[in-house]
């Protein structure tokens, strides 16, 4: 299970923190992502990161502003997110999948937290 949270409105250029814990599966084994989906849009990997931390992912479009990482001691995966635009406006997902690091069919989904950026 994964449960996700943070979300909230936020005004442009300003920051938000998601946070995810992971219980029942081994996660320390599984590479974390987040997806994001915006009305009438599909669903979309924003950022991964590997089963040891060592290696990331990100969407062009979210490079130089979201940091995704992981804890795992705490069975948590994060996304600061920063310089907010009202594109990414959207809910966010996390997820944990086994194979490689851009995925698009996880073995795991969260439940979604919504971020809204608008003044």
């Amino acid at each position: 299970q994964l449960q996700a949270s943070g979300g909230g409105l936020v005004q442009p250029g300003g920051s938000l923190r998601l946070s995810c814990v992971a219980s029942g599966l081994t996660f320390s084994i599984y590479n974390m992502g987040w997806f994001r989906q915006a009305p009438g849009k599909e669903r979309e990997l924003v950022a991964s990161v590997s089963w040891s931390g060592g290696s990331r992912y990100y969407k062009e479009s979210v490079k130089g502003r979201f940091t995704i990482s992981r804890d795992n001691t705490k069975n948590t995966v994060y996304l600061q997110m920063n310089s907010l635009k009202p594109e990414d406006t959207a809910v966010y997902y996390c997820a944990a999948d086994r194979g490689g690091l851009v995925f698009t069919i996880p073995d795991y989904w969260g439940q979604g937290t919504l971020v809204t950026v608008s003044s």
